[in-house]
């Protein structure tokens, strides 16, 4: 079995098209297959069933796709590390984190690494905390900023705390609401604009209501952090959120909720794998980042960094 493979095989499994993989490969479409037939040979099952001119998988090919990607993703990253401690100066993160952080506080702590670490790239995956986890699982990502207690009983995590937010009742700020907090039960009688599923916060937002003995009403659902924001300005109705992304926002206030609702951030990696220098640089940056920011006082309001042992 050659990595080689195990790329022709991912790309015809994500293309479901042998011609289509080949032109992602940059590689003659019968080489392609003359490759995908060996490793079938080698592993003893038929990866692919081509009936009627459809490619889909088999079972042996679901069985493998996972294992290949981690296998590929986990070759690039000992290509990376290698050429790190050879002495370039070149590296390489890549990091998931929340759309929340992505809209908060994470750009400041990308500017101070990017500034320590020019040559290094950076690349960044916003999504929500089970899509993150599993990416993590898969070899795609380096580190993670994701969401506690995790929604997967993966045992090769490790998470590391660094914050706690509270989270709010965002309102557009012509409708503020007339106390300085909001209680669990008056969301009974305010339409939500409501997270796509499997949104942390929808969750968080549906459990709440439902200790509280009520289902809560939608006014809009199924957005993304930019657009509930955007939608609860423009006056559909209310959202619970992070309290650091209202920083910036002028057109909505934040009240905190009472019983208050808090939330638990981690940097999360892989058990079985080592960061590589660049990852473990840029976690060690973000830390001191965060550090730096208690000290001083400029983190934002709701947000507390979590001490490091």
């Amino acid at each position: 079995m050659q990595l080689q493979q195990l790329a022709y095989f991912v790309a015809v499994a994500e293309t479901r098209h042998f011609t289509h993989a080949a032109e992602r490969m940059r590689v003659a479409q019968p080489s392609l297959s003359k490759q995908i037939k060996t490793l079938e040979t080698d592993l003893g099952a038929p990866l692919f069933s081509r009936a009627r001119g459809n490619v889909t998988l088999t079972p042996a090919g679901e069985a493998l796709l996972p294992l290949a990607r981690r296998m590929l993703a986990d070759a690039e990253t000992a290509r990376r590390e290698v050429a790190e401690l050879a002495g370039l100066r070149r590296g390489r993160v890549r990091l998931g984190a929340t759309p929340s952080l992505c809209a908060g506080l994470l750009a400041d702590a990308l500017a101070r690494f990017h500034h320590d670490y020019p040559g290094v790239e950076i690349q960044v995956e916003e999504g929500g905390s089970r899509d993150l986890v599993r990416a993590l699982a898969r070899g795609q990502l380096d580190l993670s900023l994701i969401i506690l207690p995790l929604q997967s009983d993966d045992p090769s995590l490790v998470t590391e705390e660094i914050l706690r937010e509270h989270l709010v009742v965002a309102a557009p700020a012509h409708l503020a609401p007339r106390r300085p907090h909001v209680r669990i039960d008056e969301l009974r009688r305010r339409p939500l604009v409501m997270f796509r599923r499997g949104y942390d916060l929808r969750e968080a937002t549906l459990n709440a209501c439902r200790q509280a003995g009520f289902e809560p009403r939608f006014a809009v659902e199924g957005g993304e952090m930019d657009a509930v924001l955007r939608f609860v300005e423009a006056g559909l109705g209310v959202a619970v959120v992070p309290s650091m992304v209202l920083d910036g926002r002028p057109g909505l206030v934040g009240a905190p909720l009472l019983p208050g609702l808090r939330r638990t951030v981690a940097l999360a990696h892989r058990k079985d794998v080592e960061p590589t220098r660049a990852a473990q640089a840029f976690r060690a940056v973000l830390l001191a980042f965060l550090d730096e920011a208690t000290r001083e006082g400029t983190l934002p309001q709701g947000v507390e960094a979590l001490p490091q042992h």
